[in-house]
């Protein structure tokens, strides 16, 4: 006879679980007693016993905070995660909030002073380095637990309709010709800017750049031609570019997009340049490890649904789930190259 707690088992194949409950004010005990035999049933309760208890988050609808409005590239993919993850019927549920202003900032600022309980997620991209060397905000990554990294989005060289360069070649001679005054929109000190900003390193282009607080915001003033340039991407981009409404110059990718296989890389094109943006999901520091760890699982099975990796496809988006441990290490190797990158451009001087 082995006791474990309120279970009593006979190896030789019977056993008895026995539960207690002990009623306030009073001494007395209640025993229930339920019999079975055979050897499997042994294992079904002693796997019981061995099942750690998981810390419940402690909420019934979690939030993941989009630090930019509606319809941008983050706000998009995400509503994807976020109906995948609805279907599944997963608890607690999970629900985009959009908190929009300072280049993402804002809504940093809310999801580090969140409750560290599991009930408030961030999504977040290199732009928290971007925000951070230029000063704008005080932490970056550090402020958070990692969750999951989860997409991989090139950028893409965008122009509005009414650009008088029909080619990458044109643009650069365009350009060239006229520093510092084509307009070009971006989010300053935020990814949007970044590329750009390589792209002036590499080639000796100088723009003339105009802020906006989000992609939306910069996809109208391309879109009306109140701006010239400004960066795109599939998701974002793909049916403007296809119905003549905008003009694109190079995809910042190692190859071309499925999605738009006639837009040729910048590297095709002569400039040795890569960049795309690799959103994922953090946490308030502190966060629990439980809870981290069932995020995380939440996004693996997400990230490997056929409807969301369709879906994502078609907005020329690469799945590239990576787990917590993972995740920390490409944000250590990321921050070391921001720096580097930030110190040659003079960022928060």
């Amino acid at each position: 006879m082995v006791q474990r707690g309120g279970v009593s088992i006979n190896l030789s194949g019977n056993y008895q679980v026995v539960s207690m409950r002990r009623y306030k004010h009073r001494e007395t005990k209640m025993f229930k007693t339920i019999k079975f035999s055979g050897m499997g049933a042994v294992a079904l309760v002693l796997g019981m016993i061995a099942t750690p208890t998981v810390a419940a988050i402690p909420c019934g609808t979690a939030k993941l905070i989009v630090p930019w409005k509606a319809g941008g590239g983050t706000q998009v993919l995400f509503a994807i995660f976020e109906k995948t993850i609805a279907e599944a019927g997963v608890k607690p549920k999970l629900k985009l909030v959009m908190i929009p202003g300072q280049g993402g900032n804002k809504g940093a600022k809310e999801a580090k002073k969140a409750k560290a309980d599991g009930c408030t997620l961030f999504a977040i991209h290199q732009s928290a380095f971007t925000s951070y060397f230029n000063g704008r905000i005080k932490f970056h990554f550090d402020a958070f637990d990692p969750v999951a990294l989860l997409t991989d989005t090139p950028d893409i060289l965008g122009a509005a309709g009414n650009a008088p360069w029909d080619n990458f070649n044109d643009f650069k001679k365009g350009v060239l010709a006229a520093p510092n005054q084509i307009t070009t929109g971006a989010t300053f000190g935020s990814t949007s800017q970044f590329g750009w900003l390589l792209l002036e390193q590499k080639t000796g282009m100088k723009f003339k750049f105009v802020p906006f607080d989000g992609t939306r915001q910069r996809m109208t003033a391309l879109l009306s031609g109140a701006i010239t340039l400004g960066g795109l991407n599939v998701a974002s981009g793909r049916k403007y570019i296809e119905s003549g409404d905008l003009k694109a110059y190079a995809i910042l990718a190692d190859k071309r997009d499925s999605a738009l296989p006639n837009l040729p890389t910048a590297k095709e094109q002569g400039v040795d340049l890569s960049f795309s943006i690799k959103r994922g999901v953090v946490a308030p520091k502190g966060t629990p490890k439980s809870a981290i760890d069932h995020w995380a699982s939440v996004f693996k099975t997400a990230a490997a649904n056929p409807g969301l990796l369709k879906q994502m496809k078609a907005k020329g988006t690469g799945i590239q789930w990576v787990g917590p441990a993972d995740y920390q290490a490409w944000i250590d190797k990321s921050y070391s190259e921001f720096k580097t990158i930030a110190a040659k451009m003079g960022w928060g001087k």
